[in-house]
């Protein structure tokens, strides 16, 4: 029988959440994502001592676009080695900015094609607030696909498809850790929140023909994974895809296309705010995440200044 990485990669894209050349390398993903926590990781290795230096020069101490380049670096160097795409995320701190979302965003993949890596081989990766939709349903428009992360809710979901957006990332695994503290009690299968916001997208979608690809992101075990098996794609660290190779059980599709889902709704900004407001989950784990990338792009900036 074969592992249950090669199963799911049957009916499912599997994305690499790292910056880790050699761990992209031996378990094949066909994209990988990167971010700011990840970026900053890769800073510290060895390897890419030089692509740090080369970032910084020329930058005229501009830290922002050595963090871009940097970026940009990562990025070029995981293409070598993927067949599909790479995700690069804008810097969180514009996450409520949709002009600057949309400069930066431009400036990336002006970085990449100055590169020669063609706009059909990146994402960009941008927060899934009101502004952060808002930029990324220009950027659709313009030629340019997108990722929307740190989504936590079904608004978030229902304005990122009304948006056009290539694709999102919900995330499982945070969405997990706050009701498990919420209400003091572990989620086993179907019972964990994670899985179920995923599958209502997931179904809400198929049903109302969206285009709009769904990639669950950030697990926390496996049991998450073989529960969203059948999901358009899923990014999941290297630790958790090596654990998907050793394990010669099986693997039971979950996902399928033809499930039924909710009736369509198109949310207005008045909308999506409150049902924002209403879903303190959402909030606090959005908030939270907006602030940790920060937090890491800052680490990264100073970095680059030394």
């Amino acid at each position: 029988m074969t592992n249950k990485l090669d199963q799911l990669k049957q009916f499912t894209t599997v994305v690499a959440d790292t910056g880790d050349l050699d761990a992209i390398a031996r378990l094949k993903p066909v994209d990988a994502t990167t971010n700011p926590s990840l970026l900053l990781k890769a800073a510290a290795m060895p390897r890419y001592a030089e692509l740090l230096k080369s970032s910084v020069d020329g930058c005229n101490g501009d830290l922002n676009l050595a963090c871009d380049r940097f970026g940009v670096a990562v990025g070029q160097e995981i293409l070598k080695i993927i067949p599909g795409r790479i995700s690069t995320e804008v810097d969180a701190r514009l996450s409520f900015d949709t002009n600057a979302t949309l400069r930066r965003a431009e400036r990336l993949v002006e970085l990449y094609e100055q590169a020669g890596v063609g706009r059909e081989r990146i994402l960009i990766k941008i927060a899934s607030t009101w502004e952060g939709i808002q930029a990324a349903e220009q950027l659709e428009k313009a030629g340019v696909q997108t990722n929307l992360t740190l989504l936590f809710s079904f608004a978030q979901a229902q304005a990122c498809a009304d948006a056009g957006v290539f694709l999102i990332s919900p995330f499982v695994g945070r969405i997990y850790d706050w009701y498990k503290k919420a209400e003091g009690c572990d989620f086993v299968g179907m019972a964990d929140p994670g899985v179920q916001s995923v599958t209502r997208i997931y179904n809400y979608y198929k049903a109302n023909g969206y285009d709009t690809v769904v990639m669950g992101a950030s697990f926390r075990n496996l049991g998450q994974i073989e529960q969203l098996a059948g999901c358009d794609r899923l990014t999941i660290s290297p630790d958790l895809l090596q654990q998907l190779a050793d394990d010669q059980g099986n693997l039971e599709r979950k996902l399928n296309t033809g499930a039924t889902g909710e009736a369509k709704q198109t949310l207005t900004q008045a909308q999506f705010r409150w049902a924002m407001n209403e879903d303190p989950m959402a909030t606090e784990k959005l908030a939270e995440g907006i602030r940790q990338f920060a937090k890491d792009q800052q680490k990264l900036e100073q970095l680059l200044s030394s």
